[in-house]
């Protein structure tokens, strides 16, 4: 059994009584990272509450050998998929892969991908891109994360002009010094 193993063991109860699911667990040298989530607001009473159980919990079995530093956090808005439960919940959002070597080469030599999840199962993940849906095994991604969209979309036919349509557009006016004070 894993560290992971055995502080998923000791954590989901005590998640499960603040309503709060289990997202990730990660081990990272002497860093214990135990990531929460739950559908309602996520706020730092609530982590700094599950913080405190987590630790004395941990504290009591001691599931790991030597010093470590606890974290408790939520996933955030752009999240690592990881699991086949991570992708599941991912069905609809906005997503950036890297795929393995081997799996990019299963893709016509792509190693990144962009796109929507729009399906997940226990096997793997269907990604629509620019190109049309890409099926993708779980075992071809070697990262995955939802991306976020900071602020509106743009509006059709608004924002900046690419510069071929500055230059291509009509003569900017200037103003000739030597004639500014003529009159037309």
């Amino acid at each position: 059994m894993t560290v992971a193993d055995r502080v998923r063991d000791i954590v989901l109860p005590l998640l499960t009584e603040r309503e709060l699911d289990l997202y990730d667990i990660e081990v990272a040298g002497p860093v214990l990272k135990v990531v929460v989530d739950r559908p309602a607001d996520l706020d730092l009473d609530v982590l700094a509450d599950a913080t405190r159980a987590v630790s004395r919990a941990l504290d009591e079995a001691d599931p790991i050998a030597g010093a470590y530093t606890l974290e408790v956090s939520s996933p955030g808005l752009e999240r690592p998929l990881r699991t086949p439960r991570h992708f599941a919940r991912a069905v609809g959002e906005s997503v950036k892969v890297k795929l393995t070597f081997a799996g990019g080469a299963a893709h016509g030599g792509e190693r990144r991908l962009e796109g929507e999840v729009v399906a997940a199962d226990d096997d793997g993940v269907t990604v629509r891109t620019a190109d049309g849906d890409e099926r993708l095994a779980y075992d071809d991604i070697d990262r995955a994360r939802t991306v976020f969209a900071w602020g509106p979309p743009e509006k059709p036919g608004k924002g900046r002009r690419p510069a071929a349509a500055k230059a291509g557009g009509a003569p900017a006016t200037t103003i000739d010094d030597d004639k500014r004070d003529e009159k037309p």
